[in-house]
């Protein structure tokens, strides 16, 4: 968990600072009696993820283009079967994109270089989603053999991130308020009644750890024990949460 803070007082004589209405209604007196303080208090907690989301091409090559469209479209449909059989549905399957493109070659004739047509390449994209990531090694293996060229992923995600914003919500709000009340207390006031609230969210993946030659940031501590999954894939933690800026009244 990561906290920043940043405060403000509003005080008599701040007159370049824009005021709320509650101070443009009050007297100079009413200011001086009653000061304004504001913080920001930013919550972040960390959670493993529950869903991936994966990007799944296929391709074929041929002389027309409409044969390259058949081609490409056998491939799509054993793929799609495949997916069916790892337990995908409907919803969590949506084409991305078809096209059907030129195919050239490359050659050099009289010391120029010149293209010729070779063929056309049709290709086909979907994305898939799946919540289960301790298999996705074996997802991908099945994929392939079933015709996929390219794979793209996995993002992570969280598929229902609300209760975790809701505690880092329920955090910064009680943060909020003490610090509010210290500086209440060290401007010899003794409470503090809560004005105004608005909240900006965060959401992002982070401490992806990548096999290979690119290796992440060093880990967080352990996240709660989880069912066994594909060494090869580490999902690392998803962050979000909340950042909120309160403003309170001192009184005494």
């Amino acid at each position: 968990m990561r906290v920043h803070r940043c405060v403000a007082f509003l005080l008599v004589g701040l007159v370049s600072m824009p005021a709320s209405a509650q101070i443009v209604s009050a007297s100079p007196d009413q200011l001086a009696a009653t000061p304004v303080v504001t913080v920001r208090i930013s919550e972040q907690l960390r959670a493993p993820p529950d869903e991936a989301s994966l990007n799944v091409s296929t391709e074929g090559r041929a002389a027309t283009a409409s044969a390259a469209l058949a081609a490409d479209k056998a491939k799509t449909e054993s793929v799609l079967a495949a997916i069916r059989a790892a337990g995908i549905g409907p919803k969590d399957t949506q084409t991305e994109g078809v096209s059907v493109s030129a195919d050239y070659e490359y050659e050099t004739v009289n010391g120029r270089g010149v293209r010729r047509l070779a063929g056309y390449v049709a290709r086909n994209s979907v994305r898939i989603k799946t919540r289960q990531i301790d298999r996705l090694v074996s997802l991908l293996d099945r994929l392939t053999q079933a015709g996929a060229t390219e794979i793209y992923g996995p993002n992570f995600s969280l598929a229902d991130p609300a209760p975790l914003r809701t505690e880092a919500r329920r955090r910064a709000m009680i943060r909020g308020e003490a610090e509010a009340s210290e500086f209440a207390r060290n401007a010899g006031f003794t409470r503090v009644r809560l004005l105004t609230v608005e909240e900006g969210v965060s959401y992002r993946a982070t401490d992806i750890v990548v096999t290979g030659s690119r290796i992440g940031a060093p880990p967080p501590p352990p996240p709660p024990a989880a069912p066994e999954r594909d060494s090869s894939v580490q999902p690392g933690q998803i962050e979000t949460g909340v950042t909120l800026t309160l403003q309170y009244r001192m009184e005494r």
